[in-house]
């Protein structure tokens, strides 16, 4: 099959000049070949092709028959479809949790996290992208960030020139039409403009903020903002193209002003009112005898923190972070308590996780992993982040994984759980993990995560290999996204096998990695291959310099 040119520009992304080329020379390897076949045929590489414009899958027959049971008598026994509830942590690191290492030892107890953990499926190797919008785009549509456009979060003032939502799907949209109530409580980020807007994009109803909490507390705070918030002037222009609020919306009328955030002490209420919209709805969509998709997606812990009154100095850290993790904790014991309430907790999968890494440039109101880098980056600090999948009486307690999880298959998830098909009109990253997460001793159903920075493909993530195309060099330590650089490597990718060198220090690609190299090479080819028919969507997000 002859490559576009499009597809040319797409390799030569990952790579300085003839990197893939070489390689696949020396290893003997054919690119111009599609690598459905190469799958197919390669012993290491479990994954099968499932259809053109689905991501191959490994296939476990005998737990996807096991859960289809056990699905089948949980909805003769409700009557409905199971409920989807996803919490939604903002720049959560992997280590904060007590369950994931942190918790008290990091001066911040989280014993609901924890709870659910030990009473559901700890997945260790839950990955996300580099930063917010990219992670919640791709957790919505199961599609990269490269296809749908949303590769970095938009700025203040910032306006996308094209709207992505008028050709994706969202989760949300689809369950609504199999009769789900949908709703998104909290964080949207995904576009503030009329047409993107979360009750315009699939969502029944909304309630939270179009933004990010730093762009309401940088009008706020003159000891963090000083160059902003004491010049009248700027202040003045800020005001034109922002609009602090709680908003909210239901689909088919007009966005609503809740509550004006004009001051540092409502932005600290705002979790708070979040948790209270989520447990309403979860009622509600009980009495109405109804199964639900809810996204709880907090603004917690995302710079600037201010925990809310009940919560401040709680932690035994005593600082705004730590307070706010507290705060979160608070929340989902709210939450699973709620579910319990209404008798609906045997029917819920429950999802918990972060957007993505730690924000090291914000230390200290940031968090913790064990990993290189943090937010903004592709090492495992900037997209390896907790995940709990809990669901009593459906997930076995005590269960705990270290295979791949990708949040964007939570999209595949939730249409499999309420009985939708995956949309076939284009090109679906996701892979269902029902059975990797319902069925006892289940096994993940994906084969690699796929890394970008923006349009960048930089690394994958195959087993416990971590193998870099390209890498992020950080000058200044914990300046990952103020002070860093995305440049190329040489001769071979930079190869980690994770369990041995979990901090990515020592690349060991061609001296003990070169039986591995083929194998990867085949799973990018193919990856790259299926943007020919499924170009790279571009909305006006990228950089002048670029």
């Amino acid at each position: 099959m002859q490559r576009t040119t499009k597809h040319l520009d797409v390799v030569t992304a990952i790579r300085r000049p003839g990197l893939l080329k070489t390689l696949a020379v020396v290893l003997g390897i054919g690119l111009g070949a599609t690598a459905t076949g190469a799958l197919a045929q390669n012993p290491f590489i479990q994954a099968q092709p499932i259809s053109e414009s689905l991501e191959p899958a490994r296939l476990h027959a005998d737990q996807q028959s096991e859960v289809a049971k056990h699905l089948k008598e949980l909805e003769a026994r409700t009557g409905r479809k199971p409920n989807v509830l996803i919490m939604l942590v903002d720049d959560m690191g992997w280590g904060d949790p007590g369950a994931f290492g942190g918790g008290i030892a990091i001066g911040a107890p989280t014993p609901h996290i924890d709870n659910m953990a030990r009473a559901g499926l700890k997945l260790t190797s839950t990955y996300a992208q580099p930063t917010c919008t990219p992670t919640r785009s791709a957790m919505m549509t199961g599609r990269l960030p490269a296809r749908t456009g949303l590769t970095r979060p938009t700025l203040t003032g910032e306006r996308v020139l094209v709207n992505p939502w008028e050709s994706e799907k969202t989760a949300a949209g689809l369950l609504s039409e199999a009769g789900y109530m949908t709703a998104l409580s909290g964080k949207w980020h995904l576009g503030e403009a009329d047409g993107g807007q979360p009750h315009q994009v699939g969502y029944d109803e909304y309630l939270g903020i179009l933004s990010v909490v730093s762009e309401f507390t940088q009008g706020l705070d003159p000891r963090r903002y000083p160059e902003l918030t004491l010049n009248p002037e700027r202040m003045a222009a800020l005001h034109q193209v922002s609009h602090p609020a709680v908003t909210a919306g239901l689909k088919g009328e007009a966005l609503k002003v809740i509550t004006e955030l004009d001051s540092l002490e409502k932005v600290a209420e705002i979790d708070q009112q979040f948790a209270t919209y989520s447990e309403d709805f979860i009622h509600r969509a009980v009495q109405a005898k109804k199964p639900f998709y809810l996204v709880h997606s907090f603004s917690r812990v995302h710079n600037d923190n201010f925990p809310a009154k009940a919560f401040t100095g709680k932690s035994p850290a005593r600082t705004p972070y730590k307070d706010a993790v507290i705060e979160v904790d608070d929340i989902v014991g709210r939450l699973l308590t709620k579910l319990k309430e209404e008798g609906v907790a045997d029917n819920t999968l429950v999802f918990f996780t972060s957007d993505n890494g730690a924000n090291e440039d914000a230390w200290p109101d940031a968090g913790f992993q064990p990993w290189r880098g943090g937010k903004g980056t592709t090492w495992e600090g900037g997209v390896r982040v907790p995940g709990i999948a809990y669901w009593p009486g459906m997930i076995e307690s005590g269960r705990e994984s270290d295979e791949l999880f990708d949040l964007m298959d939570l999209f595949n998830t939730s249409l499999t759980l309420g009985g939708v098909n995956v949309p076939t009109d284009r090109y679906i990253d996701g892979v269902d993990q029902s059975s990797f997460l319902l069925a006892n001793n289940g096994q993940s159903n994906r084969e690699a995560v796929f890394m970008y920075s923006e349009r960048n493909f930089t690394a994958l993530r195959w087993n416990e290999f971590k193998v870099h195309f390209k890498v992020f060099q950080t000058p200044v330590p914990g300046s990952n996204i103020d002070e860093s650089m995305l440049i190329g490597t040489g001769m071979s990718p930079w190869v980690y096998n994770l369990y041995l060198d979990p901090k990515e220090m020592k690349s060991v690609g061609h001296r003990t990695f070169e039986w591995g190299l083929p194998n990867i090479l085949n799973l990018v080819t193919r990856h790259m291959a299926s943007y020919r028919q499924y170009p790279m969507k571009e909305l006006g997000l990228a950089k002048p310099v670029q």
